[in-house]
């Protein structure tokens, strides 16, 4: 049964929303998107998919989309309240932040200092689309801990070639920025998110629960 809470950062209220496992062995903190909130397809699908596997699931809604602004705030700001939000949570299992997009490089910067066991990154935005040359690599490359890409073979942000060989990846056949696969792709929707959270799960069981069992 999900749970919602506000939680306080520095710039303002932040929004928690928890599908809690009944008996969990990771928690998995994730944040949205500049464009978008906690109710996208991928986002929904993992929290729905995870607890019955022992994986709460925690979404995080930045205190911008919570005040109602049309605007992502900065990346300080997002960091900050991720940070805020993984410290409201005193989680005793291993803590996994990750997000989409914007979220997913918010984790990136965040995760060394919350101690994370993990990252899982939705939709990397690897670069603006059209501008390889701007790219943010950097930051996924500097993570420490293990880490899963779950990109779409259409992304314009970066398509899964782009990524380096030796990055655990899920690709999403078809799926485009947002991981909305065509009508007439290779999978259905619904196949899409399964590969998601059936990708997420494998790699949380063998990444981050097995390894400290």
């Amino acid at each position: 049964m999900g749970t919602e809470r506000s939680v306080d950062t520095p710039h303002g209220p932040g929004r928690l929303v928890t599908a809690r496992a009944r008996r969990p062995v990771a928690t998995l903190l994730l944040s949205h998107g500049a464009g978008n909130g906690i109710d996208t397809r991928d986002l929904e699908a993992l929290a729905s998919g995870l607890p019955r596997h022992g994986i709460s699931v925690v979404r995080f809604e930045q205190p911008w989309r919570v005040a109602g602004r049309p605007v992502a705030s900065p990346p300080a700001h997002l960091d900050a309240g991720l940070v805020a939000a993984a410290r409201s949570l005193r989680s005793t299992v291993p803590l996994v932040v990750g997000g989409r997009s914007a979220g997913a490089r918010s984790a990136c910067r965040t995760a060394a200092g919350l101690g994370a066991a993990g990252v899982l990154a939705l939709a990397f935005p690897l670069h603006p689309p059209g501008r390889p040359e701007k790219s943010r690599l950097a930051e996924l490359t500097a993570v420490e801990v293990p880490t899963l890409v779950v990109q779409g073979e259409r992304d314009t942000f970066g398509r899964p070639e782009e990524l380096p060989p030796d990055v655990d990846l899920c690709v999403v056949p078809g799926g485009d920025h947002g991981l909305k696969v065509p009508v007439r792709g290779p999978v259905n929707q619904e196949e899409a998110l399964e590969i998601v959270v059936e990708a997420a799960l494998e790699w949380l069981v063998r990444e981050v629960v097995g390894s400290r069992a």
